[in-house]
């Protein structure tokens, strides 16, 4: 029995530090954004077509990452993919120009494609194995991987402006945390569910159309991570042009959700243990699509901030918990999921913007609550798994 637990604690921080590696070395490099176009001399343009091209390259790399993941399976594609995004951050501190930049940033995006999708099938193949939930906590590691990223940018930049310094010291410490990875990492992945027509599926090669339920996850991932992008890049506008709050409330808004998420998904294994995915998962994004929304009915700093709060509890837990359910369905049903999250993570923001634009930013802010309602009511599609908490 100790045996038993001592292995499944090894492989748990094992797993945890692929998540923060890959929140650390994504937040590292866009910290410093500024430092880049000023190098690169770059106009607004050019940086947002930069950070589209990352983006871009996370999205459409899902029929690659499903092929790589059956081939090497997720310890060796995460291994491997992690080295690559190490040697990202090198090479875009000797980037020379532009072009080079937007070749180095749309490998990120593909490496980042890679690793997401490796990391989140060796968590669920974790959680099956020992019979225990985890996977809200490996995403708390992520976003706590991005903090210390911010934070050691901030003091590093205080000292030296270079590029290469900073990524040279933030290359060392991603190298430290593969150590960590190498050693506990699971060396089978979780078998796919059997489903009808599966026998016929597995005698044809390449990717295989993806099922009903795949779809449904995929929506869900997709106006989940919808909700998620949009409250980060536009909440603390919404609080500054439309609440009139202070300039120096403005961003709490996003230090709200973002607090919220992360203690939500330390405490969110026990609840999926306790209620299942299925009532987390559904009663957490309407709690997120009806807290906003009255929120943005009532008006005022102190119901806006609260109806923010609201957010950031109800939709941590959508993405880890879709994550095991794709999981359960195969490498290519958690490829797509994760492209379709990916996709929704960089439209959602452009979407409230074309949607401001032509009304006005509460209505914009309207549809992200409708968004996290959304996924409500796509998840009633979808079968989640039912583990009990050892």
């Amino acid at each position: 029995m100790f045996r038993m637990r001592d292995e499944y604690r090894r492989s748990q921080v094992a797993i945890a530090a692929l998540f923060c590696f890959l929140g650390f070395q994504y937040a590292t490099w866009v910290s410093r954004i500024p430092a880049l176009k000023s190098r690169l001399d770059l106009s607004e343009a050019e940086l947002g077509l930069l950070l589209m091209v990352c983006g871009a390259g996370a999205a459409v790399s899902f029929p690659l990452v499903a092929i790589l993941t059956r081939r090497l399976g997720s310890r060796r594609l995460a291994l491997v993919s992690a080295l690559c995004l190490g040697l990202v951050l090198l090479a875009l501190a000797l980037t020379p120009n532009y072009p080079v930049t937007l070749l180095i940033v749309c490998c990120d995006g593909v490496a980042v494609g890679c690793l997401n999708v490796a990391m989140n099938a060796q968590a669920a193949a974790l959680e099956v194995a020992y019979r225990r939930t985890t996977m809200a906590k490996m995403h708390a590691t992520f976003s706590a991987g991005s903090l210390f990223a911010a934070l050691l940018a901030s003091g590093v930049t205080s000292l030296s402006s270079a590029l290469t310094a900073h990524f040279a010291v933030a290359t060392a410490l991603l190298a430290l945390l593969v150590l960590v990875t190498r050693s506990g990492l699971l060396t089978e992945d979780q078998k796919p569910e059997p489903a009808a027509g599966s026998a016929e599926d597995k005698r044809r090669g390449g990717l295989r159309l993806p099922t009903r339920v795949t779809i449904w996850m995929g929506l869900a991932m997709a106006f989940g991570t919808v909700t998620e992008g949009a409250m980060n890049d536009w909440s603390a506008l919404y609080l500054k042009d439309v609440v009139n709050a202070a300039a120096q409330l403005a961003p709490l808004g996003i230090a709200v959700v973002s607090v919220m998420m992360v203690l939500a998904r330390v405490f969110a294994d026990g609840w999926r243990s306790r209620w299942g995915d299925a009532r987390i998962v559904r009663a957490g994004s309407a709690l997120a699509g009806m807290g906003l929304a009255v929120a943005l009915l009532v008006g005022g700093v102190v119901p806006t901030l609260l109806g923010f709060a609201c957010v950031g509890l109800g939709i941590a837990a959508v993405t880890p918990c879709v994550y095991v359910a794709a999981a359960r369905q195969g490498a290519d049903a958690l490829a797509l999921v994760a492209a379709m999250g990916t996709t929704g993570l960089l439209a959602g923001p452009a979407m409230i913007g074309f949607i401001a634009s032509g009304t006005s930013l509460v209505w914009g802010m309207g549809a992200v609550a409708a968004s996290a309602l959304v996924v409500s009511l796509c998840t009633t599609r979808i079968r989640f798994p039912v583990l009990a908490d050892a």
